[in-house]
């Protein structure tokens, strides 16, 4: 039976009254100390789920960018992930999750290249032909902010 998931999004100024669930994972992080993370992917649902992100980055050798998918990061049961350490450079950050034998948790639409093992693919472009698999990656806007968390929540 397909699981269903969705996305609930935060950034660090949070504008409006939070849910409980919301509040008490807010609270346990500034208990934990500074957050280092500019983009963190945490898991409200009860299964083990890996995710990978894609994201514009520059390059050094002509100064363009390039797109870039980077994956895995395995997170537990209401724990997060960091998965971008410094502040956040673009608007956009692709997101696309996994549970622990394969199976797409998300819905997404931007097809981008992901690997079995842990990867860092630069370009979009012919996933299968480069030994790689297209996935749907979910866009998230971060609203240009600086940090950003990005709550994976399981629906029955």
């Amino acid at each position: 039976m397909k699981r269903g998931y969705s996305l609930a999004y935060m950034s660090r100024i949070v504008a409006g009254p939070m849910t409980l669930p919301l509040a008490l994972l807010a609270g346990w992080m500034a208990l934990a100390g500074p957050v280092r993370a500019e983009f963190a992917v945490c898991n409200q649902s009860l299964d083990v789920v890996n995710v990978a992100i894609g994201l514009d980055v520059t390059t050094a050798a002509d100064s363009g960018t390039v797109f870039e998918t980077r994956g895995w990061w395995t997170v537990g049961p209401n724990q997060c992930a960091n998965v971008i350490r410094e502040e956040l450079a673009t608007r956009y950050v692709y997101v696309y999750a996994q549970d622990v034998v394969g199976q797409p948790l998300l819905n997404g639409t931007t097809q981008m290249c992901v690997s079995p093992r842990r990867f860092t693919i630069r370009g979009t472009q012919e996933c299968w032909s480069r030994g790689n698999i297209a996935a749907g990656f979910v866009e998230v806007d971060t609203l240009k902010t600086q940090r950003w968390t990005l709550f994976l929540t399981g629906s029955p």
